[in-house]
């Protein structure tokens, strides 16, 4: 070949990476890059709580660094989990690229930028973080009303008013309302109309909703197995911190108070292996469900949940005690109705 066909296909790859470089994420992908201080090596988790993103992706951080595309057709919200377990939301968008710069020791600190949703969020977390937990919510409420067409406000419902011990369900259902109409097409919107009403039927003092499904191993079961003693039904998965920790908890009660409380786990893994897999490792003496449905587990609507670690507490009637506690507030919670 001589020398000038090498020279212009040397000029014609330079001008194609330069076009492509100057076009950033191509339509129909998200790109979602990361600068960590204080991880040099780890992996993060990545799922989306209105299923744009199918499962879970697995991130390699290497050097402080990682870098991720999902296709993306539209937008939606991913929640980014990370080595210590925190989670953040990240709102992806076609076309577009977003930049997570944090620092380990001071997570709080974080920034998220690269399209208007991720920087509304961002500036949100950083004028509540002096804020008291009452003012963070009425701060939400806040912008909520103002930005009824933006995904941060769909995030924002959900933290503060659905995934909280004592739902105002009336304040949540204005809310809910107020954002479908201004964005009727959001999976996750429609999926908090219908939650409303089964928090509703879930919360405290009323009775156990009658249901029944498949464990792991395929056994049936229904809400037989949990009357007559008191009983926790929590959510888990295979990724989330805060659920395995409750998960813990609960064996080592089992072992000191073994057959006087029943407990069933819903996993909201998104691979029944998966899940199988874990339980082969860490053997539980009661049933697990996962119906490989993530949020959209049918179960997991039955009973109201919300979050990826929630959990409900009931008596031996079948009466709810109390909902959406911390593991430490539903192991004393559960203490008591034990004496």
């Amino acid at each position: 070949m001589s020398s000038i066909k090498i020279l212009r296909r040397l000029l014609l790859c330079s001008s194609l990476l330069l076009y492509l470089s100057s076009c950033g994420t191509r339509d129909g992908r998200f790109r979602l890059e990361g600068r960590l201080l204080n991880i040099n090596q780890g992996q993060c988790y990545l799922y989306s709580p209105d299923n744009i993103l199918q499962g879970i992706d697995t991130i390699k951080i290497e050097g402080g660094r990682f870098a991720h595309e999902i296709d993306c057709e539209g937008k939606g919200t991913l929640m980014l989990v990370f080595p210590n377990f925190s989670e953040q939301p990240i709102f992806a968008e076609s076309g577009t690229t977003a930049t997570v710069k944090a620092d380990a020791s001071h997570m709080k600190e974080m920034t998220v930028q690269g399209n208007d949703d991720n920087k509304l969020m961002t500036q949100f977390r950083q004028q509540t973080a002096e804020m008291s937990p009452p003012d963070v919510a009425k701060a939400a409420e806040d912008f909520i009303n103002d930005h009824p067409k933006s995904l941060v406000s769909v995030f924002l419902l959900s933290k503060y008013f659905l995934q909280t011990p004592n739902p105002d369900f009336d304040k949540a259902a204005q809310l809910v309302d107020k954002l479908h109409k201004s964005q009727p097409n959001i999976p996750w919107l429609n999926r908090f109309i219908q939650s409303v009403d089964g928090m509703r039927d879930t919360q405290s003092g009323r009775f156990m909703p009658s249901f029944t499904a498949s464990d792991i191993h395929g056994r049936r079961i229904d809400n037989g197995l949990l009357k007559g003693k008191p009983a926790v039904v929590y959510v888990w998965s295979t990724w989330n911190y805060d659920s395995q920790d409750t998960q813990r908890r609960l064996r080592r009660l089992q072992k000191d108070h073994p057959g006087q409380f029943a407990v069933l786990g819903i996993s909201i893994d998104a691979s029944r292996k998966e899940c199988s897999d874990y339980l082969r490792r860490d053997s539980l003496p009661w049933p697990v469900v996962c119906e490989e449905r993530m949020f959209e587990s049918q179960l997991y609507r039955t009973f109201g949940m919300q979050k990826a670690s929630d959990n409900i507490l009931f008596d031996k009637s079948g009466r709810i005690e109390a909902r959406g506690l911390s593991t430490s507030e539903l192991q004393k919670e559960l203490e008591k109705l034990l004496k």
